[in-house]
């Protein structure tokens, strides 16, 4: 790995060498169900808040991530070619060999009480999920969430995690005192199809759950509907069965995001794809032939199609119950090609 022979004057050793201390690199397994098969890097990170990249379309220009890799396992995650950037497999290795930056909380107090930090807004969950099953072990978003709460810096959460409800009390404190944003990643409901594409995730309506205990405790949370899988999630009967969940279980927005398969996911789904439906892979091949993103035309008709449905059921800005602090969700970055500006992300 990347870290491995680092030093001042390597080739790598700038780059990384800004991201980890080499001398404090150690690697654990866990011989228990819930971790299984999968390997810790625990690395002391020497900056936490991340500068977004000028190229990215995002509405924020920081972000913070705790983990990379992530065993939520999706066969489609965008981060996957994150992974290369430290000699690490991109396919069973994004999954199983997860780094934990166990520095995070004291680092981003530390960074937060800088007189260089403006107090901008911070996206969580962008790259990958804050609350994967690491999350369980290692215990880094109460200290982070508390050290952002006591700043009043604004931030927000996107997660496919139900875990975040063990933190929903401080992230109370923190929406009485700065803008908070939740939101929760559910693009389908189909039980079969969550099961071979998600695997590492809790299910779709356990994430609803989420949704709506969250809007209980007077917090509003937003969907990422995210991502509409073309020719396996986006019938209209599909994205409409999506949508009245969505709704019903009280969600403030509802944000379509269709697939797309930037270079590491492209190969890893595509492979995916030609185990379990390979029917679709020609259909798959013309429809992402120029590029990581499905054609403009198909983009507009499924957030129309997504829009309409959400009117239909109620979901958007008229909704009530939304705390004056809690804003809508954030969508999550889409890493540029370049790895060595897609760094600065992680």
């Amino acid at each position: 790995m990347r870290w491995e022979n680092l030093t001042a004057d390597s080739e790598h050793g700038r780059a990384d060498a800004a991201l980890f201390g080499a001398d404090a690199v150690t690697t654990r397994t866990f011989d228990t169900p819930e971790f299984r098969g999968i390997t810790f890097h625990e690395i002391r990170a020497r900056s936490i808040i991340n500068r977004v990249p000028a190229v990215s379309r995002m509405s924020f220009q920081w972000t913070v991530n705790p983990y990379r890799g992530c065993s939520h396992a999706c066969v489609y995650c965008f981060a996957r070619k994150t992974h290369s950037y430290l000699d690490l497999d991109t396919g069973l290795g994004f999954d199983s060999q997860i780094v934990v930056k166990t520095n995070a909380p004291e680092l981003l107090r530390r960074q937060l009480g800088s007189r260089r930090w403006q107090g901008e807004h911070i996206a969580m969950g962008t790259n990958v999920d804050c609350y994967q099953r690491a999350e369980g072990r290692y215990r880094l978003m109460p200290g982070i969430i508390s050290a952002l709460r006591d700043h009043a810096n604004p931030f927000s959460i996107l997660t496919k995690g139900t875990l975040i409800l063990r933190d929903l009390d401080l992230i109370r404190q923190a929406a009485d005192v700065t803008d908070v944003g939740i939101s929760v990643s559910v693009g389908f409901t189909d039980t079969e199809l969550w099961r071979t594409v998600e695997p590492g995730t809790p299910a779709p309506e356990r994430r609803l759950e989420v949704v709506r205990t969250f809007g209980e405790h007077g917090i509003g949370c937003g969907v990422l509907m995210a991502p509409v899988i073309p020719f396996l999630s986006d019938r209209p009967d599909q994205l409409r069965a999506t949508v009245r969940a969505i709704a019903a279980a009280g969600a403030t927005s509802v944000t379509p995001l269709v697939l797309h398969l930037r270079p590491g996911a492209r190969e890893w789904f595509m492979s995916w794809l030609e185990q379990h439906h390979p029917y679709l892979v020609p259909r798959y091949r013309r429809l992402y032939a120029e590029g990581s993103y499905a054609p403009k035309w198909y983009q507009r008709r499924i957030t129309r199609q997504v829009h309409e449905l959400a009117e239909e059921y109620g979901i958007g800005p008229t909704r009530t119950g939304m705390p004056r602090r809690i804003r809508p969700p954030q969508e999550p970055v889409e890493p540029p090609a370049s790895g060595p500006t897609q760094l600065s992300l992680l």
